[in-house]
């Protein structure tokens, strides 16, 4: 589970683990673009109705020229359900300090039931990039803003069919794609991993899940598109997750990227996931 695949479990409206208890997870994601992410996440039932939540990760891309970007995604996050409604709230960071970053502040209101949840989520995105010196100017750091608005619901087909959709659209207060120094954030595009991949215009998902008895198929589709070039993005993932014993589960992903920006990229994940409480 990359720190995308953590945002997708929140947009989905559902508490990972519902209950008082814990989750912890961890693993590893690569893809044919050499690159890396290792993430761990919790969450934390201190209630039946209240949960804790975090998520830590670390991307490593390889440039073109044979070196190395790093960056970071953290996230904690707060979920209390009222009854039918529901709140949730929380902060990350992600990026390189030394490039790109930005921190995130969202929230949600929701409602759900056995079957069905729909959530209004919003988020606030505060971006800072380091631009070197050029003939537009010395070497500065500039900030810009985004603030996102959207959508989610998920119901339950059959007892063992789940189906759920996802959208989010950013505003920015600057036009990225007018731009003077657009061709340096350009180069920061050579993997799914890449920084740049995290300034989007909007992005759409929708999951499909099946249960065979223990065991768990999934498949998410979705498409996000660039701010900086206008570029739009397509994945696919399937997800097979299996239990081992009675309080740990393993769970296998593959996955295919078609993009305008960094083209065809195909990415493998494997992760564990501990259960107690």
């Amino acid at each position: 589970m990359s720190w995308s695949r953590f945002l997708l479990l929140l947009l989905l409206c559902e508490p990972v683990f519902a209950g008082e208890g814990y989750i912890i997870g961890g693993g590893i994601e690569s893809d044919n673009a050499d690159g890396l992410a290792g993430s761990l996440i919790g969450e934390f039932g201190l209630t039946e109705k209240t949960w804790l939540s975090a998520a830590a990760a670390r991307n490593t891309v390889d440039r073109p020229d044979s070196t190395g970007i790093d960056s970071w995604y953290a996230d904690v996050g707060i979920d209390h359900w009222f009854e039918p409604l529901g709140l949730r709230a929380g902060v990350a960071y992600w990026g390189d300090q030394d490039t790109l970053d930005s921190t995130d502040y969202r929230g949600s209101i929701y409602w759900r039931n056995d079957r069905f949840s729909v959530a209004a989520n919003y988020e606030f995105r505060d971006f800072e990039i380091d631009l070197l010196a050029s003939d537009f100017g010395p070497a500065r750091t500039v900030g810009f803003d985004a603030d996102g608005i959207g959508l989610t619901a998920r119901v339950e087909i059959t007892d063992d069919v789940d189906f759920g959709v996802s959208g989010m659209d950013y505003d920015y207060s600057v036009n990225l794609r007018l731009d003077d120094n657009r061709r340096l954030l350009e180069l920061l595009a050579f993997s799914r991993l890449s920084l740049i991949n995290s300034l989007v215009d909007y992005r759409a998902y929708a999951t499909l899940g099946v249960d065979v008895g223990e065991r768990r198929w999934e498949l998410d589709v979705g498409r996000y598109r660039g701010e900086v070039d206008g570029g739009k993005t397509t994945s696919a993932t399937l997800r097979y997750l299996n239990p081992l014993g009675e309080s740990a589960d393993i769970e296998f992903a593959l996955g295919y990227d078609d993009s305008d920006l960094y083209g065809g990229v195909t990415f493998f994940s494997v992760f564990l996931f501990f259960y107690g409480g």
